[in-house]
């Protein structure tokens, strides 16, 4: 018994490090500038924008604090801390577990919210200059095309969306490949019959959902492992406080002159 309440012990110590770490890393993203850091994120960032960010930068500091309290206890072994440390644990849990609940509703709406932003910035030709610069980098970078498709630029197809179709394939498997397709482009009447451009065949569009849905994938992670380990650190610490309710205390056996068998707790070495 006494092996598994130090092996109890030392989890409880490791894990309640682990909830340090966990608290630090809850800071460091909270306070971190990280949306900002593409230029597509640059753009779009008022969808992203959610109180994820908020949630991490309250519940960090109060994680660190609370998982320095739990280290200390667990390590000097003292019941009446591990027992605050547990309640107080408990109560953050269930408090960053309403607050951030709205972060998984903003994640299911991210798709619809960038497919109406879609609709509203085309035709791209005629969008921002801004938003055209941003879109041209994307394309260049991602061999992509337009949001959803290249006849998102209509006939004014930008020379980020050229793309080189493979070389020694037949005519007839030339209409389009994995890489690059046929743009289609309407011939106004009276203007020279236009020739033949290939453009990416892949859209830029799921590539700006990915960008836009990191920050509240990465938020919700941290936050999911947070919640696994707080649970850990809760119920070891509560094994160690509660141990006497738990441990048998030993006993010694005794045989007297008329073999009667007493059972007698074993004194203790201290």
């Amino acid at each position: 018994m006494t092996r598994c309440r130090s092996y109890i012990r030392g989890l409880a110590v490791c894990v309640t490090v682990l909830l340090l770490v966990s608290g630090v890393v809850m800071i460091g993203v909270g306070f971190s500038s990280g949306d900002g850091n593409t230029p597509v994120a640059e753009l779009f960032d008022q969808l992203s924008s959610s109180d994820g960010l908020l949630v991490l930068q309250v519940f960090g500091p109060l994680t660190v604090i609370l998982s320095l309290m739990g280290v200390c206890a667990a390590t000097l072994d003292l019941k009446l801390l591990l027992l605050v440390f547990s309640v107080l644990a408990l109560v953050e849990f269930v408090a960053l577990m309403v607050v951030a609940a709205p972060l998984v509703q903003v994640e299911a709406q991210m798709d619809g919210a960038v497919d109406e932003l879609f609709l509203n910035v085309t035709p791209l030709h005629r969008a921002d200059p801004y938003i055209q610069r941003e879109l041209n980098k994307l394309q260049l970078s991602d061999s992509c095309c337009g949001l959803r498709s290249s006849e998102d630029w209509e006939n004014e197809l930008p020379v980020s969306c050229f793309c080189t179709p493979s070389v020694g394939r037949p005519a007839s498997e030339q209409i389009s490949d994995h890489r690059c397709v046929m743009a289609k482009r309407n011939h106004q009447p009276g203007q020279p019959t236009p020739g033949t451009l290939w453009v990416h065949a892949k859209p830029c569009g799921p590539i700006l959902k990915n960008y836009l849905s990191f920050p509240i994938k990465l938020r919700i992670g941290i936050i999911s492992a947070f919640a696994t380990i707080t649970m850990a650190a809760i119920a070891l610490c509560l094994a160690l406080a509660l141990e006497e309710y738990w441990t048998k205390p030993p006993v010694e056996v005794r045989v007297d002159d008329f073999n009667r068998v007493t059972y007698e707790p074993k004194p203790s070495l201290t």
